[in-house]
């Protein structure tokens, strides 16, 4: 029935439709049969971003841009919210600056990537580094700014009324990985990077928190991807920090995805770069710290998270299209006044502030539009055919759940902007509820050793020991992902029989 109102409507596009959707569908491997090949192929069909010449870097196309950028502009606005303002840091560290703290050094060594010539020569092949331009101090190219800002921040700091500081960074960073994959681990991406500086240690931990908060309300608000919250082991701290807060998601193939990070760094860095304040009293203190940051890593979360077989799917409050129309007609005569009906309906949903395209493009067929909308994720599609036309109705398709429905063209901009909430709310709750049904939890290391295998969150007590979660994480692959917060839950290790203060959360992860 539902193809016979389809061919009705559309005058004999259906079969075309078919014909175009069904190929490039196929170009996107099952998430069933290869969950890593699937992620790399909504990727590509998407036209989010592409490997570079340089191995681990990535070129990020305007697609994917334009979706980092709705990520960057929620953001920064809930940053500027709760106090803080932009700055920019210098790309390149002195090395000399690493080794102040010795924690933050052990933690990037083997990441950095180091300068030690200026300048290069004409050769008789082409060119090579110029010997005499040895530089005299080595420099890093940052792997993060702690010690870069710092240095600054000790000249800027000099009573209590200089406190706090409150600064963020948009900026890309290099770390040496030698496993990459688009998005969730690259040589170099971009990212933000908190730093701040404060009077009190509960101050300092107060802002550790509240961005901690500012991370998960971004995540579930604006990306409709839950998250756990809690703070990490020591072995998985950041390097240099006192505590180290995430936010942990669970995509869709059981594996869960660091989101985010909030560190309080104590005074660290303030002894190591000796940034000390005048308080009221007359007396001189070492200041505390913060530092938190999210990258480029959370476009390859919401992928995970919501995109199916078809392609990309996104939640409508960070696509850089909302809904697109496309016209469909067979010639001159038609395509007039297709669009003559489209253009209105364009303006009065432009009007109502949704992000709206009129997808008008002559050289492709309608089919083809579907498809490649469908495979980049746009949260409503609107059909329009002289049928529509002669009807005064119009079609619309959800990208989530790929259903379809005839509307009437009055009070389009308010159906449509109504239905853009339901799919933003309906994404939220079908990602909760799958993570919901994989958390469990475990008593016994056996049946923790059995559980695992089927992915998901596992909660399960541990004694705290490093020896302990190394041998969990050789044996399993599974690791702490974070302790939660909120009072003991006394247990027994399940490991050891050893005692413990509360359940943890495991899991294998990307």
């Amino acid at each position: 029935m539902k193809i016979e109102l389809y061919l009705e409507l559309h005058q004999g596009y259906f079969h075309f439709i078919l014909q175009r959707i069904i190929p490039m569908a196929k170009k996107i491997t099952n998430r069933d049969q290869d969950y890593s090949q699937w992620y790399l192929d909504v990727v590509r069909e998407a036209q989010l971003a592409e490997h570079s010449p340089v191995r681990g870097c990535m070129v990020i196309r305007p697609h994917g841009f334009a979706i980092w950028e709705n990520m960057k502009q929620a953001l920064d606005t809930m940053f500027k919210e709760t106090g803080h303002e932009n700055a920019y840091f210098p790309l390149f560290i002195p090395k000399s600056f690493l080794s102040k703290e010795a924690q933050h050094v052990e933690g990037f060594a083997k990441e950095c990537a180091v300068i030690t010539h200026s300048r290069l020569q004409s050769v008789e092949d082409g060119v090579a580094v110029d010997p005499e331009s040895k530089l005299e101090e080595e420099l890093i190219v940052r792997p993060t700014s702690e010690t870069i800002i710092w240095d600054s921040y000790r000249n800027w700091i000099q009573s209590y009324r200089d406190l706090p500081i409150l600064i963020n960074q948009w900026a890309n960073v290099v770390r040496w990985e030698m496993r990459t994959r688009l998005f969730l681990r690259t040589m170099e991406f971009l990212w933000q990077e908190g730093h701040t500086a404060h009077a009190t240690k509960e101050e300092a931990v107060e802002e550790t928190l509240k961005m901690l908060d500012v991370y998960k309300t971004f995540a579930e608000e604006f990306m409709a991807m839950p998250v756990k919250t809690g703070v990490k082991t020591a072995s998985e701290r950041f390097a240099g920090a006192v505590d180290t807060y995430c936010i942990e998601a669970l995509m869709q193939d059981g594996k869960a995805l660091q989101a985010g990070t909030s560190h309080f760094l104590g005074q660290n860095f303030a002894k190591a770069f000796d940034v000390r304040f005048q308080d009221v009293d007359g007396e001189h203190k070492y200041v505390w710290a913060t530092s938190w940051g999210v990258s480029t890593r959370l476009v390859g979360g919401l992928i995970m998270t919501h995109s199916d077989d078809n392609g990309l799917v996104l939640p409508p409050k960070l696509a850089p299209v909302q809904v697109v129309i496309v016209p469909i007609y067979r010639n001159d005569e038609q395509r007039k006044s297709v669009l003559e009906y489209a253009e209105p309906v364009f303006n009065e949903i432009r009007d109502a502030g949704i992000k709206v395209k009129l997808d008008d493009r002559e050289n492709y067929k309608p089919g083809y539009k579907f498809a490649q909308h469908e495979a980049q994720g746009v949260p409503l599609r609107i059909a329009v055919g002289p049928r529509d036309v002669e009807n005064e109705n119009l079609e619309l398709a959800r990208r989530d759940t790929l259903e379809k429905e005839i509307v009437d063209r009055k009070g389009i901009a308010e159906r449509a902007n109504g239905l853009l909430k339901k799919i933003q709310s309906d994404l939220f709750q079908t990602a909760k509820k799958r993570t919901d049904d994989r958390t469990r939890t475990v008593d016994s290391y056996e049946e923790f050793k059995q559980e695992i295998e089927k992915g998901g969150f596992i909660y399960a007590h541990w004694d705290g020991t490093d020896e302990t979660e190394e041998k969990i994480k050789e044996e399993t692959k599974a690791t702490i992902r974070l302790i939660p917060p909120g009072e003991p839950e006394p247990g027994s290790c399940m490991v050891t029989g050893r005692d413990s203060e509360k359940l943890v959360l495991f899991a294998r992860s990307y």
